[in-house]
């Protein structure tokens, strides 16, 4: 019986095994970029993440948005509000898919007028808990093109961990950020650079921050590396967002889950597969198999390899040539 256990093992992991989706986490969250956001002088400008109590935010009304969508969002005083620590004005809140692989997510704020909305933006997880957090200065500003306006923009790649049905975002401006304005590049300055003359001595245009304005949310998949994880593999009793785009750590509150035995919080992860939760998962499948669970010691491999372990298979492979 032993004998037909390998050929049956691996015909269930090279047959039924969906492939699985790898989700590195980068080493560094963001390459460095230049602040286009310029401070009055005697204003000090914020980029903690905000205390945000889950009452609040169940509260609030998160919009669904699909995968391959582009979503135009007009912020006035009609829009939601939220007036709470250092947040001020209109903000935007949507819930994305969190069942369809790994999301990239570029959010544009339009300039208008010499006028712009300063955008921050709060990742939580499908329980609210915060994952992570993207300051205003993240959105750096982009000179027009063909098919586009002068506007502040970033690149959110995000992995949602297994099980969850829809993450949140949370996208909001401050009263520092309204303090402050963005240096745009006069039309002819592009224009003379552009064509090789040169370029003309004259003052930049200054866009004024506002609480409102028009924003631009697209979301495609992402099958790259360098996302990041949000939501926990494993159970905490506190969750911290990663901030990106700034060297400072996020502060928040957080809102505490059961505990369990196992307190590595995915949230922090910073590398593709930290060593404990590697070795998590390895014991888990030689348990599975020892015991002649082997559907489970399956799931458990394809759970393992979509976060990136890279022993998990030979693991696997190793323990059913071991029963033989």
């Amino acid at each position: 019986m032993k004998k037909k256990l390998l050929p049956l093992c691996l015909s269930a992991l090279f047959c039924n095994l969906i492939p699985a989706s790898y989700a590195a986490l980068p080493d560094t969250a963001v390459s460095g970029t230049t602040i286009t956001h310029r401070a009055k002088p005697g204003i000090e400008t914020t980029h903690a993440a905000p205390t945000l109590s889950l009452p609040m935010l169940q509260k609030l009304q998160w919009q669904p948005i699909n995968e391959h969508g582009t979503q135009t969002i007009i912020l006035n005083s009609t829009s939601q509000q939220l007036n709470e620590g250092h947040i001020q004005g209109a903000i935007a809140t949507f819930a994305l898919p969190a069942n369809q692989g790994s999301l990239e997510i570029t959010l544009s704020s339009l300039i208008k007028d010499k006028q712009v909305y300063s955008p921050n933006v709060l990742v939580f997880d499908e329980q609210l808990r915060p994952a992570a957090f993207y300051p205003s200065h993240y959105f750096q500003y982009q000179r027009p093109g063909i098919m586009s306006v002068d506007r502040l923009e970033g690149v959110l790649k995000l992995t949602p961990a297994l099980g969850q049905q829809q993450i949140y975002l949370l996208i909001y401006t401050t009263r520092s950020d309204l303090q402050t304005s963005t240096q745009m590049v006069d039309p002819a300055k592009a224009y003379a650079k552009g064509i090789g003359n040169s370029v003309p001595n004259i003052p930049d245009p200054i866009a004024h921050h506002t609480e409102t304005g028009e924003l631009t949310l697209k979301v495609q998949s992402e099958s790259n590396a360098g996302n990041i994880l949000i939501g926990q593999v494993f159970s905490s009793s506190a969750s911290k967002p990663i901030t990106v785009g700034a060297t400072r750590t996020a502060s928040i509150s957080p809102i505490k889950t059961a505990p369990t035995d196992v307190s590595q919080s995915a949230t922090s992860i910073v590398k593709p597969v930290l060593n404990d939760t590697e070795q998590y998962f390895n014991d888990a499948i030689k348990r599975a198999i020892n015991n002649g669970d082997i559907d489970k010691a399956l799931k458990l491999l394809d759970e393992a390899e979509r976060l990136g372990s890279p022993t998990a298979r030979e693991t696997f492979i190793k323990v059913i040539k071991n029963k033989k």
